[in-house]
């Protein structure tokens, strides 16, 4: 359906990337995290309007495409109930921040 391209499209162009990057980098520092974990965690500090994961997961698949994070291991999700993917910031990445 054309209306959900468009919602979609849209919603991900208001997304302020550089933003989110930056601040799921912050909150991860030398932690591992669940994109979960990590939407909580912005949550917690106000930098997100709710603790949806979805704020971060985009984003998490992004900044693993390019290198910035890297997937590390699994976690049981205690919503879920399922394993989910452990993230941690990339050892060169760590270094410069």
């Amino acid at each position: 359906m054309i209306v959900t391209y468009d919602n979609r499209a849209e919603s991900n162009e208001s997304v302020p990337r550089q933003l989110r990057c930056a601040q799921i980098l912050e909150v991860l520092g030398d932690r591992e995290m669940t994109a979960r974990e990590i939407a909580l965690d912005m949550w917690t500090r106000g930098m997100i309007p709710t603790s949806e994961r979805n704020f971060t997961a985009p984003r998490l698949t992004e900044m693993s495409n390019d290198g910035r994070v890297e997937p590390c291991g699994y976690k049981m999700d205690e919503w879920t109930h399922k394993n989910v993917t452990l993230y941690r910031r990339r050892e060169t990445d760590q270094a410069n921040g």
